[in-house]
């Protein structure tokens, strides 16, 4: 029995490790040649491993890029609280998370470059993930204007509503890649604007 039980976890980590090595090479072709159409061929012969290979680990090409998506969303600053709890403030909280959103945009700028040209273009070719994470950071963003409401934080007149629109346009990915890669500042700079620019929007002078 204890034989098998290692068997089964010799072959669990296996199967992790190719997953990793697939997802890995999918990241590599995005970042460095991202004006090549990206086919489930190319992944596999990067990673190494068969057409098939691919299919089994990850289901289909959307689940692929699923995949890759679910991990860049995780390091992402804009996912609401597993429990629905946070021990800062709601003010405090939302301006973290911008900082945290503007490390994960400039560490992983070439590859989310690439999906969402990808997806302006033809929205399958990644599989609908650049719509999935826009769904996600909406879904945060809702969270953070909630509980900025709640707590009195919201500007005069910005409804909390009206707070998460404002948001949306001011902490996205298209948002940092005008201040970073369009004039040319460093990640610094970029942060404290983002920061700055959703503080003068909906947050209450303190």
């Amino acid at each position: 029995m204890a034989t098998r039980k290692y068997d089964q976890r010799l072959r669990a980590d296996a199967a992790e490790q190719t997953r990793r090595d697939i997802l890995d090479a999918l990241y590599q072709l995005l970042r460095d040649e991202p004006a090549m159409p990206v086919s489930v061929e190319r992944v596999a012969a990067t990673a190494r491993v068969s057409r098939s290979t691919v299919y089994t680990a990850f289901g289909s090409r959307a689940g692929l890029f699923d995949a890759l998506g679910d991990e860049l969303r995780r390091r992402g600053g804009f996912h609401r609280a597993p429990n629905g709890g946070n021990d800062q403030d709601a003010r405090r909280s939302l301006l973290d998370s911008i900082r945290a959103s503007v490390a994960t945009f400039a560490e992983h700028r070439s590859v989310l470059r690439a999906l969402y040209s990808m997806a302006a273009l033809d929205p399958r070719a990644v599989g609908g993930v650049v719509e999935r994470l826009g769904t996600g950071r909406a879904e945060g963003l809702a969270w953070h204007a909630e509980r900025l409401a709640a707590e009195g934080a919201l500007r005069r007149g910005v409804s909390a509503a009206e707070a998460a629109h404002l948001l949306w346009a001011v902490t996205g990915f298209e948002f940092f890649d005008q201040l970073y890669t369009g004039r040319g500042l460093p990640v610094d700079e970029v942060t404290e604007l983002m920061a700055t620019a959703a503080e003068r929007l909906v947050l209450r002078v303190s």
